[in-house]
């Protein structure tokens, strides 16, 4: 079969991902051989968006700018040096969080970069109009899901249990740099205008965004911090002997059913209507509800079956913010606000630190918050869905139309 140009870059964002969610099944091993604290693990889970915000909201932009090849060829590199480090540092936790903040970085220019290059280049080949966006989202998901699956049955059952999940996505990222290179740029270089200038997104203050889009970002990766790093630490004495491969098994489960629920993503998605979104919201409201049914019963059942929904609840708000991102950009700004929606895509991975701080400072059982959780999820589903429909979107839809006529009659001119 022909290589078509999109597929390496695929592999590249692929492998960053990889790359990213493999420390995540191993955070019951830190937590156990190190005896660090379940803050101070979870806080490692969330170090590594320290690399992916800046990546992102610089990265993205400067891909509009100087072009995808640039920004997009050091993401391989990054993430090889991520895995060393990770590799170097079990028992260093200031290592540790180096090598989560070069996984970060890694994985921010190939969600940013990488998701805008594989969109162009898709259009190039004249596939539909939502292929690049689901190109992208499927590539970091199975990426997410086999690299905690193969990390945690490595780190379980394999050799070297601290160093040879990394030493896989270190071989894969060579792999990935080698078809990268070969890869034609989509972007032309900008001639002229300030760097200050290009770092700027205009599509960022559009309100419609901060709406329709924004209130559900979040939940793309706090569902799966939920699935693959809650759950798995209030189920460790359930699972004695196999803790890890039952992390592992929670993040594959979880991402393999957000994987399969993209496809259906695409298909529920209807530009103007936000009823995708408001989809996405019910399966992270449920799947909130039925992790405080596992953090009250302790069984493995209910804990796989809740990693499943909240998996279902990461994939659709991530296609469907994907896709309404991808049409409220400029035509200058896609890589740009990409960024801003992967930024606050991230902020979600605060959410175990944030658990475990309440849960040991004042004492507040799991099943509380995870049901304030699943409330906090509903009200995200009004605003998305007021923000949508309501009179507020259809003045901002008419500014924007009278803005863009204003646009065409001025470049006429």
């Amino acid at each position: 079969m022909r290589l078509r140009p999109w597929m390496g870059v695929s592999l590249a964002v692929f492998t960053a991902a990889w790359g990213g969610n493999e420390f995540t099944p191993l955070l019951v091993m830190y937590r156990s051989a190190s005896h660090v604290s379940a803050v101070v693990v979870d806080a490692l889970l969330f170090t590594y968006v320290l690399g992916i915000v800046p990546a992102l909201l610089i990265g993205g932009p400067l891909s509009d700018r100087f072009g995808r090849r640039p920004l997009m060829l050091p993401s391989p590199v990054i993430a090889a040096l991520g895995s060393a480090l990770l590799a170097a540092g079990a028992h260093s936790v200031p290592l540790l969080a180096l090598g989560r903040v070069c996984s970060g970085i890694a994985l921010g220019l190939a969600m940013a970069v990488g998701g805008s290059w594989i969109k162009e280049l898709s259009d190039r080949d004249g596939a539909s109009a939502t292929a690049g966006a689901r190109r992208a989202a499927l590539s970091l998901t199975a990426g997410f899901g086999l690299g905690a699956a193969v990390a945690a049955v490595l780190a379980q059952w394999g050799p070297w249990p601290n160093q040879l999940a990394y030493l896989v996505n270190i071989t894969m990222a060579a792999v990935a740099l080698a078809l990268l290179l070969p890869t034609p740029e989509t972007r032309e270089r900008a001639v002229g205008g300030r760097l200050l200038d290009d770092l700027k997104i205009p599509s960022a203050l559009e309100p419609r965004f901060w709406l329709q889009v924004a209130p559900a970002a979040p939940w793309v990766f706090g569902t799966c911090a939920v699935a693959y790093a809650v759950i798995p630490a209030l189920l460790t004495a359930k699972t004695s002997g196999w803790p890890i491969v039952f992390a592992g098994a929670c993040c594959l489960i979880g991402l393999t059913a957000g994987f399969f629920v993209q496809t259906l993503g695409r298909r529920i998605d209807r530009p103007g209507s936000p009823r995708a979104m408001v989809v996405s919201m019910v399966l992270v409201a449920f799947g909130m509800v039925l992790a405080a049914v596992a953090a009250k019963v302790l069984t493995v059942p209910v804990g796989l079956l809740a990693a499943a929904v909240l998996g279902s609840g990461y994939g659709m708000t991530l296609i469907s913010g994907l896709l309404a991102t991808q049409r409220l950009a400029g035509p200058n700004d896609l890589a740009g606000l990409t960024a801003v929606f992967y930024g606050l895509t991230y902020l979600g991975f605060a959410s175990p630190a944030i658990l475990a701080w309440i849960h040991e400072r004042y004492g507040v059982s799991y099943e509380a918050m995870m049901l304030v959780g699943a409330a906090v999820a509903l009200v995200c589903l009004v605003v998305v869905s007021a923000g949508s429909r309501g009179p507020v979107a259809q003045r901002l839809a008419v500014g924007k139309r009278a803005e863009e006529e204003v646009v065409v009659v001025e470049s006429s001119r």
